[in-house]
């Protein structure tokens, strides 16, 4: 930082005194803009890292008891491994070689490891979005997926799938860029901080693994194969943490889209960041308020009692911040009560349908976050204001599709850009995942074993206490331990054999044999 002295002395000595005043100042309010601006990035960036916790208290609390610790794990790798992927490789993909004016790629190919980035802040900020996405299907796939696979995809999501989505929308050489020299349409896809470049694209991502993973066991199924009537409701174990965790991703949410302003020290800025966290507010307002009045009336008028659902409140909350989040700095405060309120009711809708379709999404992020984004971004084709559009984007030829209606023109550019980015995070996400996800489910590396998962993840990857797991049955309990034993005696066996040496067998387990099958299918 260029120091009071450093300003001083190259001032040009021919000036008058106030022009040589004036100077100074100039420069030294320059330094302390750049500081600004740098603390307001920093700070946006925990925010959203801090949004990680609000994603771990919800799951926790989603999930039996059995699976608390499993499900804390997998929230912690996702953090881990989306650090590790971005640093290497994900951060060059995303935003290597980006530069204005320059020629239209599909994949960054420069700045691996950090290798010539001086940005470091903006890096950071960067990650936290990258972990954002890659947790969202923690939820989904919680209570019945192996270790492995989830640090595999983590990995494999925030190092390659999400930073390509992320070069095509927001670095200057992306094809769908609103940032480009040479936007598509003349301006490109609009995502401001996010709807489908990360909700999105976590959003299908979980779609696709919860149908190749399947539901748990007794969710939609009895023992013997037979689609239940009405699915088995799995209740979590805490309420008080999942609403905990839904306030600390509001909290959160702030430096999501706030902090996706990029700057604060200048009018414009300011102005662009202060609209970004109202209409935030608002959309969170409205969704929840629509989901948990909607639901009120469908079950009044279904049964005849009126059911105020926290869940739903909860849920609506969380539709209404991911669809927001594409035009949270282009659109009026008005509009972001409608786009909330349709948020609300779009995940009412289509948690139904997972239902219908018996797709098991534990927490519902599947709603939440694949079609609300969809809808962010529709909202952001439709919503866009010229005022707005020039403030963040320099240009007011292309705005929402109800605004070109009131300049008497049925101008489709900037839905049309919507829409085409729409399509591509849904085909890119999909040819990658889909197959990455069937390998692993061939290998045998995704989903967790049957009895594994009955007595509870906890208790089988973590140790876990068998005094805690009070929804466990003895009989299962007695059956993993037998199989355990049995596992352990044979490697002592293999261990025996190879070194020329004797072993002794469990004699409490030594015959676990074949009564487990029998146990589970139980």
């Amino acid at each position: 930082m260029v120091s009071y002295e450093e300003c001083a002395s190259s001032i040009d000595e021919s000036l008058s005194e106030q022009e040589k005043t004036a100077q100074l100042i100039a420069c030294i309010a320059g330094e302390v803009s750049v500081g600004v601006d740098t603390f307001f990035l920093i700070y946006a960036a925990s925010l959203v890292f801090f949004m990680q916790a609000g994603f771990a208290m919800l799951c926790a609390g989603a999930v039996q008891k059995k699976n608390v610790q499993n499900t804390m794990l997998k929230n912690l790798l996702d953090a881990c491994g989306a650090a590790l992927g971005f640093y290497s490789v994900g951060y060059a993909f995303a935003y290597g070689g980006s530069e204005y004016g320059g020629k239209t790629t599909f994949i960054g190919n420069t700045n691996f490891f950090l290798m010539g980035v001086t940005d470091y802040t903006f890096w950071l900020f960067q990650f936290a979005f990258a972990a954002t996405s890659a947790t969202i299907v923690a939820g989904t796939l919680a209570e019945r997926c192996q270790m492995t696979a989830y640090l595999c995809y983590s990995l494999m999501l925030s190092g390659f799938v999400y930073p390509v989505i992320v070069h095509s929308v927001w670095s200057y050489n992306g094809f769908l860029s609103a940032s480009s020299a040479n936007p598509l349409f003349g301006v490109g896809m609009v995502d401001f901080a996010g709807s489908g470049v990360v909700h999105m694209t976590g959003g299908i991502t979980a779609f696709i693994a919860a149908n190749i993973l399947g539901a748990r066991k007794g969710r939609f199924f009895d023992e013997r194969g037979v689609k239940l009537k009405k699915p088995k409701s799995f209740p979590g174990h805490s309420i008080a943490l999942q609403v905990l965790g839904s306030f600390i991703l509001w909290f959160g949410w702030y430096g999501f889209n706030v902090g996706s302003t990029g700057e604060i020290a200048n009018a414009t800025a300011s102005v662009i960041a202060s609209l970004a966290g109202v209409n935030t507010t608002l959309a969170a307002a409205s969704g929840g308020v629509a989901a948990l009045f909607a639901n009120l009336l469908i079950v009044e008028r279904k049964t005849g009692e009126a059911t105020f659902n926290l869940n739903f409140a909860m849920n609506g909350c969380l539709g209404g911040l991911v669809s927001i989040t594409a035009g949270c700095a282009l659109i009026e405060p008005w509009a972001a009560i409608i786009v909330g309120f349709f948020a609300g009711l779009l995940y009412l809708w289509f948690s139904n349908k997972l239902c219908q379709w018996c797709i098991d999404d534990a927490v519902d992020a599947i709603p939440v976050h694949m079609i609300n984004g969809l809808w962010g971004l529709i909202a952001a084709g439709l919503f866009a204001t010229p005022e707005h559009m020039q403030n963040v984007y320099g240009s007011s030829d292309n705005v929402g599709w109800f605004y070109e209606w009131g300049r008497g023109s049925g101008n489709f550019n900037l839905m049309g850009c919507q829409l085409i980015g729409i399509l591509f995070i849904i085909a890119w996400v999909t040819s990658l995942m889909f197959p990455f996800f069937c390998v692993l489910n061939y290998l045998g590396w995704f989903r967790a074993d049957a009895l594994e998962e009955i007595v509870g993840l906890d208790v089988s990857y973590h140790g876990g206490s068998y005094q805690s797991a009070d929804q466990i049955k003895t009989e299962h309990l007695d059956a993993f331990n037998k199989r355990k034993k049995e596992i352990q005696n044979s490697k002592r066996r293999s261990s025996a054999n190879n070194n020329g040496t004797e072993y002794e067998v469990d004699e409490e387990y030594g015959q676990a044999g074949g009564s487990v099958d029998n146990i589970v299918s139980n």
